[in-house]
């Protein structure tokens, strides 16, 4: 995870804070990263300098015919890989 230097401030009701905690408690972890969980898997994360090196070498490596995909295939390819690597996200993001 990226270095945390900003301060966010939420209110929340106190049924809210009320299940954060438990779930905090229950999972040993803090308030903050169960919100910043959930902001990940609703609004998705930026890829780190790793994933984005990476993808960048399958670019390179791939053949020519791939390289000349439409945005929407792009886009529909990078669905595909996020729901096969991550099924629990893409599971949740239908849920909204």
């Amino acid at each position: 995870m990226s270095m945390l230097t900003v301060r966010l401030q939420v209110l929340v009701s106190p049924a809210q804070k009320r299940r954060l905690e438990a779930e905090a408690h229950s999972r040993g972890e803090s308030i903050g990263e169960l919100v910043r969980e959930a902001i990940d898997a609703r609004y998705g994360r930026m890829p780190s300098r790793r994933e984005r090196m990476a993808a960048v070498e399958r670019l390179r490596r791939a053949p020519l015919a791939a390289r000349s995909l439409t945005p929407e295939q792009i886009d529909r390819a990078q669905e595909q890989e996020i729901e096969d690597e991550y099924p629990k996200l893409s599971t949740d993001r239908s849920i909204t």
